[in-house]
């Protein structure tokens, strides 16, 4: 039986979610174990290295030498972006307990694409992407909303460095829409992979000085690392070669149910009642940005 386009596009969209999904487990593990740095290092090594061999198999290292030299700022500007937005998350994935609720929270990303667009690129949203913006920021409220009556302790510890995270991102997304045409997707991952390790190298060498970690916390690296930075990536590219962004857009925003079934699974926690309200807001949120978007571009089409 010949499967269509969509359905393709739809299974490679689903590999990709589960494969990120897995990444805040797999992380979550190897962080109890290991240091930020230490963890860095091993992590963005291996991610780098499924790259590189997957580059080396599609013989696309041709592209390197037909970028333009005015490229290179945009590396050098995305490879340091994606250091802080990387660093923030996995710090986050460190401090919160329940790693579900990093990705709940982190549904905020598109609310910030989208305002960002709008600043910038003078992007206009209409009224579904609104109240998708709407409920993704409030989802995240409610999520991270401790109700305590001390400034300082108004809100769950690290669900800042997931608003920086995802604000960050959201820079990322900007720029790379703008530059993708002349940029490839490839060269994109090998630049976030290289920068990511060559600043967990300096890391460790000046703030760890040990390179030993556990072999149980070296086995999460290594599967997280091959689903993260490397099938994530891979699958999410391919299924945009048969289904639109804004359809991928929508089993993205399933993410979350993966996450919080593979932490009671890998973890046996569960978050709390209020915080798998506000995460299910959240994914109401992202999927009305991405209807939102789906009648928006179907409206240039008309």
């Amino acid at each position: 039986m010949k499967l269509t386009d969509s359905f393709k596009g739809f299974l490679f969209a689903l590999v990709s979610v589960i494969a990120v999904s897995n990444v805040y487990i797999f992380s979550k593990a190897a962080l109890i174990e290991v240091s930020i740095p230490q963890f860095g290092v091993y992590w963005f090594a291996f991610g780098l290295l499924w790259i590189l061999i997957f580059a080396w198999y599609k013989k696309t290292y041709h592209i390197l030498i037909k970028l333009p030299r005015s490229c290179y700022f945009v590396l050098l500007l995305l490879g340091l972006l994606e250091v802080v937005s990387a660093y923030f998350f996995f710090k986050a994935i460190d401090t919160i307990t329940n790693p579900t609720i990093v990705s709940f929270i982190g549904n905020i990303s598109p609310a910030f694409v989208i305002a960002l667009s709008f600043f910038f690129l003078k992007e206009r949203f209409n009224t579904l992407e609104l109240w998708g913006i709407l409920l993704a920021l409030s989802g995240a409220f409610i999520i991270s909303f401790k109700g305590n009556s001390t400034l300082n302790d108004l809100f769950i510890e690290g669900a800042e460095y997931v608003l920086y995270s995802s604000l960050i991102s959201a820079v990322t997304a900007l720029i790379i829409k703008k530059k993708i045409e002349k940029i490839h997707p490839i060269i994109l991952t090998i630049n976030r992979s290289f920068f990511l390790f060559m600043f967990s190298l300096i890391a460790i060498t000046l703030i760890e000085k040990t390179w030993a970690i556990p072999g149980s916390a070296l086995k999460n690296i290594f599967i997280g690392s091959l689903l993260g930075p490397f099938l994530t990536v891979i699958a999410g590219y391919l299924a945009l070669q048969y289904i639109p962004l804004s359809r991928k857009a929508i089993i993205d925003s399933t993410r979350g149910l993966f996450v919080l079934f593979g932490a009671y699974l890998y973890f046996n926690d569960f978050p709390r009642p209020v915080a798998i309200v506000g995460g299910f807001i959240t994914i109401v949120g992202v999927l009305l940005i991405a209807f939102g978007k789906a009648r928006k571009r179907k409206l240039k089409r008309n």
